[in-house]
C-alpha cells in the first residue's frame, strides 16, 4: 500500500486555469515500483500543469467545458466512487482518487501492484483505501481552526515536514497529522546534520530503547536410521529507539554464553553504520568449528523513528528442544497412535503454552477416542479430525511424557472435510506449538549495560527474549518419509 503522488488544488473559477496547485508531493521510489508492477500498462504521473487541466476537465470544473461530451458525461461513465481515469495526452492515468471540499480539490494516485489491463476490481487495490485515509487526514488538518488565508498558507507550509513523518516513502503511517505537530520544530527549516533516509523526522519525549530477540525453531523428526532429523533456529532482533536529536548514535551488542551456538547468515538493517567482517562471513553452509566467531556481535547504528528489524540470523544448535516419537498403526476404521516426547535437559522448563496437534486429514470425522496420557489433557475436535494434546506450562521432572490410544472415524464428507496434499494415506504427522518467554535456544541475549547511547538524556533500556516453534513436525515412523521442502521463515 503506497501512493505515487498527491495534490492539493484550489478551485478558482474565472481564472485562466480555473485552479491553482497549492501543494504537490511525488514519491519516486513508489513510481519505480509502479513501472515494474504495471508493465506495459504503466502510465507515468504527469507534471502539475497537465494533471491540473486533466483533473478539472474530468470533474467538469473548467469554465469552457460545459458542453456534453460522450467520453465523460454519458450514463455509462456515472461516477459514484470519487475514483477517476484522467486522459493525459494519448494515455489514461488510472486510478486517481479525487474529491472537492470547501473549494479545495484533494487528489492522489495510489500504487496498483499488478497490471492495469484489464482493470482490476477496486476492492482488490489496497492503496485506494489508504489514499482516501491520507486525503481525509490532510483535509482534517487544513480545516481545523482555519479562518484566514494566512492560516491556510501556514498549514500548507507545514505539510511537507508533516508528510515526511506521517507518510514516508508514500506509505501512510498515521492519518492524524495533528499527532506529529508536537514532534516537529517548524521554527527551524534546516537541520544542523543531514538526516539519513530511514529517519524521516525527530523525536521529542522521554528517551527509551526497547530490544526484543525472537527465535523460531524449525524441526523435522522421522525416527529413521536412513533419514537424518533436521532442525534450525532462525532469529530476529527488533528495536524501538525513542531518542531526541536528528542523528542519535546507538551501539547494541548481542552476546552468547560460553557454550552458545554461533550466529550465522546475519542480515542487518541499512541503519547499521559499520560491522566486524567476521559477523558477515559466518555462513550456515560452512561447517561450524571451535574457531567460529561467537561474539559479542556489535551493531553501531543511527536508528529510525519507528520500530525496525535490526538483524536476522540463523544458528545450528546441537539438539532440538523437544525430541519426539510418533507412530500410527491402521486397523480397519481405527488408528492406534503412540506419542513420546522428551524435553532436552538444557531447555528452560517453563512454557507460556505447549501443545501437540495431531491431524487426521483425508479421513471422516472422529467418532470415538480412547486414550491414556501420562501428562496433560487431550481435546478432540471431531469435525476437524484433530486431536490437541495440551501439555501446559511445564514438563514433569522426568522431562518425558507419553500419549497412546485408539481413534475411530466415521464416513468422510468430501465437501466439509479438509484435504492435505502431504498427509495422505498412512503418512501422518504431529506438529508442536510452544512458546518460552525470557529464553533463546542459542542463549543469545542483550546485556542492558552493554547498550551504548550517544544522545541527550539517559534512556530507559528494556530487553526481551522468547523462543517459539515454527515448522516443528514429528512424522509417523511407520510410514515412508514425506517429501518436505525446507524454508527459512523470517
Amino acid at each position: 500500500m503506497a501512493q505515487r503522488a498527491m495534490w492539493l488544488i484550489s478551485h478558482e473559477p474565472g481564472t485562466p486555469l480555473c485552479g491553482v496547485v497549492k501543494f504537490s508531493r511525488r514519491y519516486p521510489t513508489v513510481e519505480k515500483r509502479a513501472k515494474v508492477f504495471n508493465g506495459a500498462s504503466y502510465v507515468p504521473v504527469p507534471e502539475d500543469g497537465p494533471f491540473l487541466k486533466a483533473l478539472l476537465f474530468e470533474l467538469r470544473l473548467l469554465d469552457d467545458e460545459k458542453d456534453f461530451l460522450e467520453s465523460r458525461d454519458s450514463c455509462s461513465h456515472i461516477n459514484k466512487t470519487s475514483i477517476y481515469g484522467l486522459r493525459v495526452g494519448s494515455e489514461e492515468l488510472w486510478p486517481v482518487v479525487a474529491f472537492l471540499k470547501n473549494g479545495m480539490i484533494y487528489a492522489c494516485v495510489p500504487l496498483v501492484e499488478q497490471t492495469l489491463s484489464p482493470r482490476p476490481p477496486l476492492i482488490s487495490i489496497s492503496g485506494i483505501s489508504q489514499g482516501f485515509e491520507l486525503l481525509f487526514g490532510v483535509q482534517g488538518f487544513l480545516s481545523s481552526g482555519q479562518k484566514t488565508d494566512s492560516e491556510l498558507n501556514t498549514k500548507l507550509s507545514q505539510l511537507s515536514d508533516l508528510l515526511l513523518q506521517t507518510c514516508p516513502f508514500g506509505t501512510l503511517l498515521d492519518a492524524n497529522l495533528h499527532n506529529s505537530l508536537d514532534s516537529i520544530n517548524f521554527a527551524s527549516v534546516t537541520h544542523l546534520q543531514k538526516q539519513p533516509a530511514w529517519r524521516t523526522g525527530t523525536y521529542k519525549g522521554k528517551p527509551q530503547v526497547s530490544i526484543s530477540i525472537t527465535e523460531k525453531v524449525n524441526s523435522m523428526q522421522y525416527d529413521k536410521q536412513e533419514i537424518a532429523d533436521t532442525w534450525q533456529v532462525v532469529g530476529v532482533v527488533t528495536c524501538k529507539c525513542d531518542l531526541e536529536g536528528s542523528m542519535p548514535n546507538v551501539t547494541i551488542s548481542l552476546s552468547l554464553p560460553t557454550n552458545g551456538s554461533p550466529l550465522q547468515d546475519i542480515l542487518v538493517h541499512p541503519c547499521v553504520t559499520s560491522l566486524d567482517s567476521a559477523i558477515l562471513t559466518s555462513s550456515s553452509i560452512d561447517a561450524v568449528d571451535d574457531s567460529a566467531f561467537s561474539g559479542p556481535y556489535k551493531f553501531p547504528l543511527t536508528p529510525p523513528l519507528e520500530s525496525f528489524t535490526l538483524c536476522y540470523y540463523t544458528s545450528q544448535v546441537p539438539v532440538p528442544p523437544i525430541l519426539g516419537f510418533y507412530q500410527v498403526k491402521e486397523e480397519e476404521v481405527q488408528l492406534k497412535i503412540t506419542v513420546n516426547l522428551k524435553l532436552h535437559e538444557s531447555v528452560k522448563n517453563s512454557f507460556e503454552f505447549c501443545e501437540a496437534h495431531i491431524p487426521f486429514y483425508n479421513r471422516g470425522p472422529i467418532t470415538h477416542v480412547e486414550y491414556k496420557a501420562s501428562f496433560g489433557q487431550l481435546e478432540v475436535f471431531r469435525e476437524k479430525s484433530l486431536l490437541v494434546w495440551i501439555i501446559g506450562q511445564k514438563f514433569p521432572k522426568s522431562m518425558e511424557i507419553s500419549l497412546s490410544g485408539t481413534v475411530t472415524f466415521g464416513a468422510k464428507n468430501h465437501e466439509k472435510q479438509s484435504f492435505d496434499q502431504i498427509c495422505i494415506g498412512g503418512t501422518a504427522y504431529l506438529k508442536l506449538h510452544f512458546r518460552i518467554l525470557d529464553y533463546t535456544l542459542t542463549g543469545c541475549y542483550v546485556d542492558q549495560h552493554s547498550v551504548q547511547v550517544f544522545a541527550s538524556g539517559k534512556p530507559k533500556i528494556s530487553t526481551h527474549r522468547k523462543l517459539i516453534s515454527s515448522d516443528y513436525y514429528i512424522w509417523n515412523s511407520k510410514a515412508p518419509a514425506p517429501v518436505t521442502y525446507g524454508s527459512l521463515l523470517l
